[in-house]
């Protein structure tokens, strides 16, 4: 009788001990992710002041976010983690498993909504103003006052800035509000923007950038400043180095630039085609009036640009002239009478 007991006993003990086993699978497979391949898919939710474990656990089963409320109960009661949890709006995916979703709840990292921006290549601290103010990020005046003379903060954050020589500048941090894309929060300053630009274009002029500037013998301000002027002169990418060599072939004997991209800075517009008195307007940048460059960028340029700045075509072109032919290319001229002649086939391609 004894040993059918024990018999009974042990064949409940093993039942009990598979039981356990299955229950405890079932569990932690509740724990586990929704959907572990919906990677891209988030949903915000919002945890409000005061909420207890059931009513977190209530809130994440609705939203597809866990897979059992009394599994997101015991794994939070067992732990001990209920009084961590932190009000707030989460980005939350069905690709997270309940340990990682109370890690974000309890870390307080709280979604901050963000929005987009594009500046192109070629925009002036005042067109990159006016575009944020119409997309509604910032107040434009704010962006140009701190281009024109941004506070200390951002100096020292950004050593280069303070090597520019200020004199006859319209805006300090002309040219090196790097043009791209950005993400930034809606709650973002015109600060924020400004320095996010600034980190970009600080990660782009590396060391390697830095220390090719010093082969050439300029300043980075000297190169940012031929950067821009390749960025607004060159409407294709494989004429950007060539338009460099052009630039620095004149710069070595002494001839005036004579870059239109220069007059329409001035003018604060693009005109197709620039009078006479246009080139005769008095001012630093006038590169017609002026030997050598401008004193500083004209545009914000893109790597392309500064790689030519930094790169240039070895050549012996001292001419360029748009060809109007609608390749976005330019005639390259040696001597003044074959630019001349360029100009004349220019001018045919207009007709």
């Amino acid at each position: 009788m004894l040993k059918r007991f024990l018999i009974v006993l042990a064949v409940l003990f093993a039942i009990g001990i598979i039981a356990a086993a299955a229950l405890n699978y079932v569990y932690n497979s509740m724990l586990d992710p929704v959907d572990p391949a919906a990677e891209d898919e988030y949903t915000v939710v919002e945890i409000p002041s005061g909420a207890n474990t059931d009513v977190i656990a209530n809130i994440l089963y609705h939203e597809n976010l866990i897979q059992n409320e009394l599994a997101f109960r015991y794994y939070v009661r067992s732990n001990e983690l209920g009084q961590g949890f932190l009000a707030g709006r989460y980005r939350l995916s069905p690709s997270m498993g309940v340990s990682r979703i109370v890690d974000k709840i309890q870390s307080g990292e709280i979604y901050t909504e963000t929005v987009w921006f594009t500046i192109p290549e070629g925009y002036t601290v005042e067109q990159i103003a006016a575009r944020l103010e119409a997309e509604g990020l910032v107040e434009g005046h704010i962006i140009l006052d701190l281009a024109e003379d941004p506070p200390v903060p951002i100096l020292e954050s950004f050593p280069y800035l303070q090597d520019i020589e200020v004199q006859d500048l319209d805006y300090l941090l002309e040219g090196y509000l790097f043009p791209d894309t950005y993400e930034i929060f809606t709650d973002a300053g015109e600060e924020d923007i400004v320095r996010l630009m600034l980190k970009k274009m600080d990660e782009v002029l590396d060391e390697e950038s830095k220390n090719r500037a010093e082969e050439l013998n300029l300043s980075l301000h000297e190169v940012m400043t031929i950067a821009s002027l390749v960025e607004r002169e060159a409407a294709v990418d494989h004429e950007r180095a060539r338009i460099a060599g052009v630039i620095y072939n004149r710069l070595a004997i002494g001839q005036r630039l004579q870059i239109d991209a220069t007059i329409q800075y001035i003018l604060g517009e693009t005109k197709e085609f620039l009078t006479y008195a246009d080139l005769e307007i008095a001012s630093p940048y006038n590169t017609y009036q002026n030997a050598g460059l401008p004193p500083g960028p004209i545009a914000a340029p893109g790597w392309s640009s500064i790689e030519a700045a930094l790169y240039p075509e070895d050549t012996d072109y001292f001419y360029y002239n748009y060809k109007y032919d609608g390749t976005g290319e330019h005639y390259f001229s040696h001597t003044y009478q074959e630019h001349l002649q360029n100009v004349r086939l220019a001018e045919e391609n207009l007709q």
